[in-house]
């Protein structure tokens, strides 16, 4: 089954939820599940649940079937939503444009090319969409 992934801010900024009601008309559109993420940064301090993700993701898309809500910790954003799209296979990841600056930061310390897309393509083999 065809995987989209969306990751997006908690509490849900104007840009995630514009970035979550894309990725939820993909996952429509191609009749594929949905992964709703959110990286809790350790240095933060300020965990959120499944259920609280769950809840605003819903407020912007409605309930919907096969959607799975994913809260994942990590130090660095970019690199803890790489590994759950590379531990989803996931065939289309849904990021905003104000995330791919900060994706483009990461890409130039891995490689001298800050071709984001083409990054993300090479490394999970997922078409990205960027909405924004």
């Amino acid at each position: 089954m065809t995987q989209v992934v969306v990751p997006v801010r908690y509490p849900l900024s104007d840009h995630s939820r514009a970035t979550l009601e894309e990725g939820a008309r993909i996952a429509d559109e191609r009749d594929a599940a949905l992964v709703v993420l959110h990286v809790n940064l350790y240095q933060n301090g300020h965990p959120i649940s499944r259920r609280d993700l769950k809840r605003a993701a819903e407020e912007v898309t409605g309930p919907r079937k096969r959607t799975r809500y994913v809260v994942r910790s990590g130090f660095l954003v970019e690199e803890t939503i790489l590994d759950e799209v590379a531990s989803e296979n996931a065939d289309v990841v849904v990021i905003g444009r104000k995330q791919v600056s900060r994706w483009r930061r990461m890409v130039r310390r891995l490689t001298d090319d800050p071709d984001v897309e083409r990054f993300l393509r090479e490394k999970i083999d997922a078409e990205v969409v960027t909405v924004g």
